[in-house]
């Protein structure tokens, strides 16, 4: 007998964390030609500044101290002022950190490369994988080409470690997406006067930090309640100020059509905001962002989100599948998807993302539930082409989709709807869900995909259940006359879920020839159907 197969551990749910930060942006209407020819010089002094902080920073490496950090922030100050140099600085340091950060994850995706290709060039040719781990490659021209590229991928790894060890990162201001097209305008469909403003644009540092206790929460950009920006020109640019104290006041005025009294109420009690004025050079419009910290937000217990049944939320790579479920795990109604179209530009990527995402948090209060299944996915360890060879088509699916945004746009608008994200355990819900789901659901007017079966898996794995589902109760009689019974036993009972098997532990009785049963006549036990012969002796005749 084959011993079963080894499963892996599936962690338990959770709630999923809401926002950190909240960020509204409004455009500045009715700009005039000096204040975007201001707005274009501070940008371009301060983008200045900041290139020479990143590149004083990168040169520090290792060595970074706070003594090292306050002298480049005292140089900053003798060109700017102090907020827009700890601004600079703070920007700085962050952009550095993710650099290291991206770079460890970089490493760790070259290590699971080598190891997959050493462990495939090791075996025979054409030996055939398995489930879990691949098989050797299909000719020796494939052996021939990964082994090279196994000595590509060491080297690239070499350097990598190489770097992290000297604690230099490669770090782009602008963008190495945008930098590389320079090099293929003609793909990009830009000019190279279009890519030149588009650089320029990019590479500039208009943003201030908030501060708490300054007069609107923030002393550098300044908005008042009605709506008026000022800006704190740096000290070579003093001379263009229109305004007292250095200040140079916007001709426009701002709105926040969205969340507009939240931000009204942290400015009036002179709580940190922090703004970034930005212009989209396509549109040739200019934008203000205001940004905000939230406090941490208490989770509701896993039991009252799991009070009012779940919505079992599969993504996939063009719809969400979702399906209704009830406190006890039953599938409530029919499957629903709202899909999305991941081509095209950024804009229109997240535009189909956030009315997806809309859809389904308006479905899902109208059914009256208060939480959300959905797994937690990461593809990050699968999108290499050593861990799925000749399968390009799957592996541009997982690497055109976006997990990583879908669920951080999904917890924070679920949040302010006032819903729960429950994060659970991906593992085999899909293959669990069409084995025990699909079939049973599907109606001459019902069509169950996997898709939506795993949506079924995924709410019940949020709600504490098992996917396999209850079998049916006895029937409608005691014997075997509609097929075998199915058995009824407890969760933690192994095979729970199979058919009963026929009776061989006795002979079969009234069993013909053919291997057919018949039953012999029998007198009921009840008066009525009883001859009347029986009924009476000769005597009472």
């Amino acid at each position: 007998m084959a011993e079963p197969k080894k499963l892996r551990t599936i962690s338990d749910p959770f709630i999923a964390l809401g926002p950190s930060g909240v960020a509204v942006r409004d455009r500045l209407k009715h700009l005039t030609p000096e204040n975007e020819t201001v707005l274009r010089l501070i940008g371009e002094h301060q983008g200045t500044l900041a290139s020479r902080d990143l590149k004083a920073r990168c040169a520090d490496a290792n060595e970074h101290s706070t003594d090292t950090w306050a002298t480049r922030k005292r140089e900053l100050t003798k060109e700017s002022s102090s907020r827009i140099a700890g601004t600079i600085t703070k920007a700085t340091h962050d952009q550095w950190a993710l650099s290291r950060r991206c770079q460890l994850a970089h490493i760790q995706n070259l290590k699971a490369g080598v190891r997959t290709l050493t462990y495939r060039l090791s075996l025979p040719i054409g030996e055939k994988g398995t489930k879990r781990a691949a098989g050797g490659y299909r000719s020796k021209n494939d052996w021939f080409q990964k082994s090279r590229r196994l000595a590509t991928l060491e080297h690239r790894l070499e350097q990598a470690r190489t770097d992290r060890e000297a604690g230099r990162v490669h770090v782009v201001r602008g963008g190495r997406r945008l930098l590389n097209s320079r090099h293929n305008l003609e793909k990009a469909q830009l000019t190279e006067a279009e890519w030149r403003a588009r650089w320029e644009t990019e590479r500039w540092f208009l943003a201030a930090d908030g501060e708490s206790g300054k007069r609107f929460g923030n002393e550098t950009i300044r908005v008042a309640p009605d709506g008026e920006v000022s800006i704190k020109l740096p000290a070579p640019l003093a001379h263009l100020a229109n305004a007292g104290h250095g200040r140079y006041v916007l001709a426009a005025r701002v709105a926040f059509a969205h969340r507009g009294q939240e931000w009204a109420d942290r400015i009036e009690a002179s709580r940190a905001v922090a703004y970034r004025i930005h212009l989209d050079v396509p549109r040739g419009r200019w934008y203000l962002t205001a940004s905000w910290q939230r406090p941490v937000v208490q989770t509701i217990p896993l039991t009252t989100a799991r009070s009012q049944g779940m919505v079992g939320v599969d993504t996939n790579a063009d719809h969400f599948a979702a399906y209704r479920l009830d406190t006890c795990g039953n599938p409530v109604g029919e499957p629903r998807r709202f899909h999305y179209d991941l081509t095209g530009t950024a804009d229109h990527r997240d535009a189909q993302i956030r009315h997806a995402i809309t859809r389904l948090l308006h479905w899902t209060k109208r059914v009256g539930a208060k939480a959300i299944g959905l797994e937690d996915l990461d593809f990050t360890a699968e999108k290499t082409r050593e861990n799925h060879g000749r399968n390009k088509r799957f592996r541009q699916l997982i690497s055109g989709m976006p997990t990583g945004k879908l669920k951080a746009r999904l917890v924070s608008m679920a949040a302010e709807s006032g819903l729960s994200i429950v994060a659970v355990d991906p593992a085999y819900t899909s293959q669990w869900g069409g084995q025990h789901w699909q079939k049973p659901l599907v109606t001459p007017r019902r069509k169950m995909s996997r898709h939506d079966a795993a949506g079924i898996a995924i709410g019940r794995r949020a709600l504490g259940h098992p996917i396999r589902r209850r079998t049916t109760p006895p029937l409608h009689h005691q014997s075997d006359g509609a097929g075998h019974r199915t058995v009824q036993a407890d969760r933690g009972v192994r095979g729970r879920d199979g058919n009963r098997p026929p009776a061989t532990d006795h002979a079969a009785i009234d069993v013909s020839p053919s291997g057919k049963r018949t039953w012999g006549p029998r007198t009921p036990k009840t008066v009525r159907g009883v001859p009347v012969e029986l009924m009476f002796t000769d005597q009472e005749r």
